[in-house]
């Protein structure tokens, strides 16, 4: 038994039986359960108790042993001078102040079957894919789980952009261009070429936006793939990216993305000549992305975008590739950007112009095919599958906020699993 599991079981009144008695032998009615504390003090606030025909409002203080009063010294704290009843899993001594106040101590023990918390143990001790996976079943998913659980993930991600604004000074046209490198950098170049992105002042993408082969050259150079160029087109972007250092002052950094572990179709170089083309393309890029009534739409805006005709046949500087194609970007990749990139920035500008409606960003969602990697995986062989993103997006989230951390008692799948306990 530890001290956040007994708080859980009081908070959502997981008890065989409600005919509580306090340490003397005195009949306590709980009026009033209190709301739960996540902040220091006592655990419940503002609960209301009688006891010998007498009502007493106050707060509550939870420990595992009533022993536990005295080891956290709450008596000489202020916060705790309120307490109105003492709930412990084992009454284990007496304190002296509560006999001098007349405070109750309540002894849990036997109020609570012991299944629930030797399940608890169980799940969080057990080494699965998920910590209730033995007594798991698709029937334990709450309704309204995977919307909860993406607007929960939406709401994470807008504060994270809200801090970026501030830096950005509310430029949400440059904040969409950090997010989007972060997508076309995938997994391994992501963090990097947001980096790259940050590097440079959004203004400088908006004056050269019209020439495709300058905002190449600007990428390409602040990567540092530029130094030692030999063939002809390589020698042309040098020369442009010298010139956009010295006229808009650019920092003297290299930030290096990874090619390693990586397709040849997404080495940094094809993905940041795509980025390229998109910033080229599309003059109103930012607006485009609002305005889009759903993710088909979203969709077009990414459809025609390639890298330059020099990675026809090349993956790399100077080194000539048997295949020669062009490099498009494929429908899963444009899902990939909406779902890192687009969708969190439409959702989090919406926000910010209190325009936005849950309904309908989870529509964006619904359209978008769900996501292939383990984690989907282990929900699908445990029966759950995902017919779409907002689903694949919900339980990627739970697993890496809930299941993966062991925080079975804020899970809405361990409540009930807790809530209707039966042997592991």
């Amino acid at each position: 038994m530890n001290e956040k599991l007994l708080q859980y079981i009081w908070n959502y009144k997981l008890f065989t039986h409600f005919d509580f008695k306090d340490s003397e032998g005195n009949s306590i009615e709980i009026l009033d359960f209190g709301k739960w504390n996540s902040d220091s003090g006592p655990d419940f606030l503002f609960a209301k108790i009688k006891i010998s025909n007498l009502i007493l409002a106050g707060n509550i203080e939870i420990h595992v042993k009533a022993s536990d009063w005295i080891f956290h010294q709450h008596s000489q704290n202020s916060d705790y001078q309120n307490v109105i009843l003492h709930v412990v899993f084992q009454n284990d001594a007496d304190i002296l102040e509560f006999k001098n106040k007349n405070i109750p101590t309540l002894e849990l023990r036997i109020y609570i079957d012991e299944k629930i918390y030797s399940n608890y143990h169980h799940f969080v001790n057990e080494s699965r894919f998920i910590p209730c996976e033995k007594v798991f079943s698709p029937d334990k998913i709450p309704i309204g789980f995977h919307e909860e659980n993406l607007i929960k993930k939406l709401e994470e991600k807008s504060l994270v952009i809200e801090k970026d604004l501030k830096i950005q000074k509310n430029n949400f046209e440059a904040i969409l261009f950090h997010y989007l490198a972060y997508a076309f950098g995938l997994k391994i170049n992501a963090a990097v070429f947001k980096q790259l992105a940050e590097t440079v002042d959004f203004s400088v993408i908006n004056k050269i936006r019209q020439d495709k082969t300058q905002l190449e050259a600007l990428f390409f150079g602040l990567a540092g793939w530029l130094e030692n160029t030999e063939d002809h087109q390589s020698k042309i972007w040098k020369r442009k990216f010298e010139f956009l250092k010295a006229k808009y002052q650019l920092p003297n950094v290299v930030i290096s993305p990874k090619f390693l572990r990586l397709r040849p179709a997404n080495f940094p170089t094809i993905r940041l000549s795509q980025l390229a083309d998109l910033y080229f393309q599309h003059s109103h890029l930012f607006s485009e992305v609002i305005s889009a009534k759903n993710s088909e739409v979203l969709k077009t805006v990414f459809a025609s975008i390639k890298a330059s005709e020099y990675w026809n046949d090349h993956y790399n500087f100077g080194k000539i590739s048997s295949v020669n194609t062009q490099k498009t970007l494929s429908s899963n990749f444009i899902e990939i950007i909406l779902l890192n990139a687009v969708l969190p920035i439409k959702f989090a500008y919406e926000k910010h112009t209190n325009e936005y409606i849950t309904d309908e960003i989870l529509e964006y969602y619904r359209i978008l095919a769900a996501e292939k990697n383990t984690v989907v995986d282990g929900w699908k062989n445990l029966g759950v599958k995902s017919e779409n993103s907002l689903e694949s997006q919900s339980l990627i989230y739970h697993y890496k906020n809930f299941c993966e951390t062991k925080k079975c008692l804020n899970c809405g799948i361990g409540f009930k699993i807790l809530k209707e306990p039966r042997h592991v």
